[in-house]
């Protein structure tokens, strides 16, 4: 009985970053943009600690491989691009007269298109076992929670953004190496480019506030270009 339950542990918090995800589309569909973001945020902590007590309990599966993988479609592909479309459709830009600007707001859900095509290039290559090949999603809904912060507090051009949704798209799918957040040990040689990120995310949002999580995923793209073996 009692492996029965710790095998289903990891599972069960997968779940909750599912209804994390659902929660923050709700909230986003409602205008509380806040909220929404803290939802994506914590759906995060959960895809976190599912990982974490699979390793901790040796409960791997084959479901549980699946269901991280549509949990995920849902809180950081789903649920980022939900929070980006309802915050566009209110900007000056989709009020205008041009056929193209009230257009300009769906484009937000190529955040959920490229998403999917991550993640199922993810569960199909073998290269990427302890490393990664393309911005790994979750990291890409940090980032847009982040941008959500900056955005509330600066005026920032739609076509911008716009811009911003082509190039982190393209980020997910591409055949760019990027390193594992994983700590194998606590080694300082073998992790000094994860602990130095850990270091300049800290810094990053006592000075940005919640924005810093935008600098700090545009950190971890290009320490991984400077560190990729070629």
């Amino acid at each position: 009985m009692m492996n029965a339950i710790i095998k289903y542990i990891p599972n069960s918090i997968t779940c909750l970053n599912l209804l994390s995800g659902c929660l923050a589309s709700v909230y986003a569909f409602n205008g509380d943009y806040k909220m929404g973001a803290i939802f994506i945020a914590l759906a995060a902590v959960f895809d976190f600690l599912d990982g974490f007590f699979a390793r901790l309990l040796h409960a791997y599966s084959p479901l549980g491989k699946e269901l991280d993988s549509l949990a995920d479609l849902i809180s950081f592909g789903m649920a980022p691009a939900v929070l980006m479309y309802s915050y566009l459709l209110s900007s000056p830009i989709s009020q205008g007269d041009s056929f193209i600007s009230q257009y300009i707001p769906y484009t937000a859900f190529l955040i959920t298109i490229f998403s999917g095509l991550r993640l199922a290039k993810f569960n199909i290559d073998t290269r990427q076992t302890t490393s990664f090949i393309g911005l790994p999603v979750p990291a890409n809904a940090l980032f847009w929670i982040g941008m959500y912060w900056i955005m509330i507090e600066n005026n920032l051009n739609d076509y911008f953004l716009l811009a911003l949704f082509i190039i982190f798209s393209y980020l997910m799918v591409s055949e760019i190496p990027m390193f594992s957040l994983k700590f194998k040990n606590l080694s300082f040689k073998e992790n000094y480019i994860r602990y130095l990120l850990i270091i300049c995310t800290v810094l990053l949002i006592i000075w940005l506030g919640i924005g810093g999580l935008a600098a700090t995923v545009a950190l971890y793209i290009l320490l991984s270009l400077l560190t990729a073996r070629r």
